[in-house]
C-alpha cells in the first residue's frame, strides 16, 4: 500500500475555516470530484473527525484522485487530506478539528457513487 499524506501541523489548525478558491474555481473542482465519484467511488462515509472515501483503482483513478487532493491541499490547508492506495482499493481520509468537521461533513453530499461494475 502506498501512502501521500499532507501533515498535519499548529499552523493548520489556526488556519480559518475556508476555501480560497474563486467561485469558477470552486464550479471546477465540484465538477471534477463529481466526474470522478460517477465513474470510480465505492464508498463515502463520515467519521468522527472527517470523511472516509474509498475508490476502484482502475486506470486514471488514482493520478485524478491525487490531482483533486493537491488543490485541495492547497484550498483547504486547515484540513489533512491522505490517500491510501491498494491493489484493491484508493481510500482518501479527510481528517480537520472542530468546525473543520462540521466542514467536512458537508462536502460531497451531492456527488453519486459508481454504478457497481457487472
Amino acid at each position: 500500500m502506498t501512502e501521500a499524506q499532507i501533515p498535519a501541523d499548529d499552523a493548520a489548525a489556526s488556519v480559518p475555516v475556508a476555501c480560497s478558491l474563486s467561485t469558477e474555481g470552486l464550479a471546477e473542482q465540484a465538477g471534477r470530484w463529481a466526474r470522478l465519484a460517477g465513474r470510480a467511488m465505492t464508498g463515502y462515509a463520515k467519521t468522527a473527525d472527517g470523511l472516509r472515501l474509498d475508490f476502484r483503482p482502475e486506470r486514471g483513478i488514482e493520478e485524478e484522485l491525487r490531482a483533486l487532493v493537491a488543490v485541495e491541499t492547497q484550498c483547504c490547508p486547515w484540513a489533512t487530506w491522505t490517500v491510501q492506495a491498494s491493489a484493491t482499493r484508493l481510500t482518501l481520509d479527510v481528517r480537520a478539528a472542530g468546525d473543520g468537521v462540521t466542514a467536512l461533513h458537508g462536502m460531497f453530499t451531492g456527488v453519486r457513487q459508481a454504478p457497481v461494475p457487472r
